[in-house]
Order: C-alpha cells, then sequence, then structure tokens
C-alpha cells in the first residue's frame, strides 16, 4: 500500500510552462515522424534534436513534481536521448515503459505525467510522440469494490487535464499496448479517462432524450447535471467491465485475442462485459449491506449502460464492421421486443420496473452461448452467435449468413466464413437511422471532449 499524500505534492495545471512547452516540442516533432514513429529525412534531425532537447529539458524540470513516477521518467529521458544517438529510427521504449507503474498508485487526485511515442486508440494509428497530463479518480467505494469482489489489479481510472493532438479524438484510453518498443512486456495496467466517458456520455444523452421526448427519472437526471456524480459511475461501470473480459466460461479461443473472425463476436464480448457490469450493479443496489456510495452508483451505473449503449454507442461512427454500434442496437431491440421499451406517438418511454430483468436476461443468453460454446467447433459457434443475434437484429436482405449453413463454405478455411460477413451486416433500423440524422452533429461535437470541456 503506498503511503504517497496528494495534499502534500504539487498540482501541474495545463497552464504550466515546462507542461506547455513540453506539449508544444511534442507536437512539432510529431509532423517529421513517419507512421512507425521514426524520422526517416536526416534533413530534419537537427530540429527533431532541439525538440527532444526541450521535451528532455521539461521533463527533467516536471519530474520533482511526479515523485511517485521518478524512476519512469529518468528512464524516459534515457529513451529520449538513445533515440536521438541512434539517428531517428524506430523508437523504442520499452525501458521507460516497464518502469511506469500506475496501478501501483491508485490515489484520487494523483496527477501522472505520461510521455511516449505511441498511437491513440479511435484517434491516430501512427505511432507519434505524444503526451498526456492526467489525473487518477480513485473514490472511497471503488477502492472498496476493488478490495472485495472485483479485484482488478490493472485498472487505472484516470482524468484528462491537458494532452498532445492524439488525443483529441474519441479515444479514451490509454494502455501500455500503444507504446513502440523492441519486443512485447506482460502488461500490467490498462487506464481509461472516465471524465471523457461521462462527458460524452452526457451531452449525448441530453440531447437524445429530448429528441426522443424520453422522461428521465429523477435519479437518473442527476447524471445530466453532475460531471463528477457521472465519471463516478462510469469509474464503477469500468472496474466491473474490464475485468469481466478475463472471467467467466469463455470458449477455448478468446476473443481477446487479436484474430480475424465476424466482428460480431467481439459485439457480444463487449455486450457480455457490459452486462455482467449490469447485472452486478443490480445485485449491488438491492445488498442492505453494501456500501451506500457503491448501492447509489450501481442504480446509475443502470442508466449508464443502457443509455450509453442505446443511444450513443449505436449510432456512433462508421457503419463498418461496426461492433459497439451492434451491441447497441441489439440491447435496444431486445428491450423493445421484450415491451419494456416503447416508440409509440413519437416518444420513447422504458418500463424500469421490469427493465432491469429483462437486460440481465439479455446478458445470461450471451453467457449461455459461452458456455455451450465450449463444447462446439468453431464454425458452429459463430454460427449459434449468429442466430443468437439475428433473432432479435434484423440482417441485411442481401446476407449470405441470413441464408442458413447452406449457404456457407463450411467446408473451407474460417476465414472463408468471415469474407461472407458484410460490411454493415445488420443495419440501422428506421427508428435508428431517423435518430442519426438529428443526433450526428451532437456525437460529432464530442471529439475531444473533457470533463472540464463538456457543457
Amino acid at each position: 500500500m503506498t503511503t504517497i499524500a496528494t495534499a502534500t505534492l504539487p498540482h501541474v495545471t495545463a497552464d504550466n510552462a515546462e507542461w506547455a512547452s513540453l506539449k508544444a516540442a511534442a507536437t512539432a516533432l510529431q509532423a517529421h515522424q513517419q507512421k512507425d514513429g521514426s524520422i526517416a529525412d536526416p534533413a530534419v534531425h537537427g530540429e527533431a534534436a532541439a525538440l527532444v532537447a526541450t521535451i528532455v529539458q521539461a521533463i527533467t524540470s516536471l519530474a520533482p513534481q511526479f515523485p511517485h513516477d521518478s524512476r519512469y521518467l529518468e528512464l524516459l529521458v534515457e529513451d529520449f536521448r538513445r533515440w536521438e544517438q541512434q539517428g531517428f529510427g524506430v523508437p523504442d521504449f520499452l525501458d521507460s515503459l516497464q518502469a511506469f507503474q500506475p496501478q501501483e498508485h491508485r490515489i484520487d487526485g494523483l496527477q501522472h505525467l505520461v510521455v511516449f511515442p505511441m498511437y491513440t486508440q479511435n484517434g491516430s494509428t501512427n505511432r507519434l510522440v505524444e503526451a498526456v497530463l492526467i489525473e487518477v479518480i480513485w473514490p472511497e467505494f471503488i477502492g472498496g469494490l476493488e478490495a472485495g469482489d472485483y479485484s482488478n489489479k490493472l485498472f487505472v481510472p484516470i482524468r484528462f487535464i491537458d494532452f498532445t493532438p492524439g488525443y483529441d479524438t474519441n479515444s479514451a484510453v490509454l494502455f501500455p499496448e500503444t507504446v513502440a518498443v523492441r519486443e512485447t512486456p506482460t502488461f500490467t495496467w490498462g487506464a481509461i479517462f472516465a471524465d471523457r466517458e461521462a462527458a460524452r456520455f452526457r451531452r449525448v444523452l441530453k440531447a437524445a432524450a429530448e429528441t426522443t421526448s424520453l422522461q428521465l427519472p429523477d435519479d437518473a437526471a442527476q447524471l445530466l447535471d453532475d460531471q463528477e456524480l457521472t465519471q463516478r459511475t462510469f469509474v464503477m461501470w469500468d472496474l466491473i467491465h474490464d475485468r469481466t473480459h478475463m472471467r467467466g466460461d469463455l470458449p477455448f479461443d478468446p476473443f481477446m485475442i487479436k484474430q480475424r473472425m465476424p466482428f460480431f463476436l467481439y459485439s457480444l464480448e463487449e455486450l457480455r462485459c457490459d452486462l455482467t457490469a449490469f447485472r452486478e450493479s443490480v445485485r449491488i443496489e438491492k445488498d442492505e449491506d453494501a456500501d451506500p456510495d457503491a448501492r447509489k452508483h450501481a442504480k446509475l451505473v443502470q442508466y449508464a449502460v443502457i443509455f450509453d449503449r442505446i443511444f450513443r454507442f449505436a449510432i456512433t461512427g462508421s457503419r463498418v464492421r461496426n461492433y459497439d454500434g451492434l451491441g447497441g442496437q441489439l440491447l435496444f431491440a431486445w428491450m423493445h421486443q421484450h415491451h419494456v421499451l416503447h416508440w409509440t406517438d413519437s416518444k420513447l418511454s422504458i418500463d424500469w420496473d421490469n427493465a432491469a430483468a429483462v437486460v440481465v436476461e439479455l446478458g445470461a443468453k450471451i453467457e449461455e452461448l459461452y458456455w455451450r460454446s465450449i463444447d462446439r467447433p468453431k464454425a458452429a459457434h459463430w454460427l449459434a452467435a449468429y442466430e443468437l443475434i439475428s433473432s432479435t437484429v434484423t440482417p441485411h436482405p442481401a446476407s449470405v449468413w441470413a441464408k442458413g449453413p447452406d449457404a456457407l463454405p463450411l467446408d473451407g478455411p474460417p476465414r472463408g466464413l468471415t469474407d461472407q460477413v458484410l460490411d454493415d451486416e445488420f443495419p440501422l433500423s428506421m427508428f435508428y437511422e431517423a435518430l442519426e440524422k438529428k443526433m450526428r452533429s451532437v456525437i460529432e461535437s464530442t471529439t475531444g471532449i473533457t470533463g472540464s470541456t463538456a457543457a
């Protein structure tokens, strides 16, 4: 257990002169980098060296503000200098990455200075030098949940203080696997920007409720007005979701392994984790012996899962293999077809007395699919997963998969089956087509949003 007291540490703000210098130099350096992070043109190496010197100077000056990261910041300076000395080839920041261990200091309000050549998920796919000034979010009730039934030693919820352009995007995660390194290490942490998740949720939910004439319950309406409350809610959701990827009756071929497979399988995996968070939140809410703050936020997690999934997830991003979008479509259609979500007289309403049981039932269906698929061949599992989804969400009329096993190349390699999945295998319904048109500008406006910039 760390003994760091955040009250004794200086607080670095976005207008700090050294941070501003570092941010400007990193941003300028990005213009010279290739996709792999290298700087190929020798003519700009002199300018790049000057920018690296500025970055190194700023890190050295800021280091005393981050004593808990002292070894990491020392090695970070060494990695930058070695990159320059070796001619700005493909960067290798393995040494500093391995020394950065934020999961060891999960203290509410504790800051970190993070600088790596990395890509940003849902942002830039290039491994450019990015810098992020962050702060840990760790409420007392979250510490209690993590110390109890929801242990997740890798999970680090954070919020933005400031960032370089790679994070002026939709990216809401900071993952070590995105960093340029010479070999893949064992990953010991994963950080999620709960403030961005909460901020975009609040903006989208407000607009969606107005567009659909949805009357929010009083406690759900609090989420629209309180950024701190909402981001704590997302921390609880993410804590349970994140650990679920590693737990349960998983098929032998786990979804977390990067491989080529039909995108709808990723839809089910992400939805399974969200619905597990939903189910566990229902349990915590009803547990009279649970921490009062945990119970309060557990109810809000249920609202957040439903609203984020059916409003933001379903209509965000392109229609090319949008697995999160499909998960939102599935949840909406499931609730509608089980008569707890109603679109009548151009108004949306939800039967909250019965909604939780219906949502939990969908999670149970996915878990049953996984349990049974332990005994199934891969192709049979894929077909069963498709049947689960297509029984609720209507496939594209031109779909080969929708025609059944006889239309598919089952005698060949699995890739042949994946190739038959349409990019938009499950198109938006008429409801969602209309909603997307009205919500498009709102969703686009959430790019780069943070807790401090949300209206």
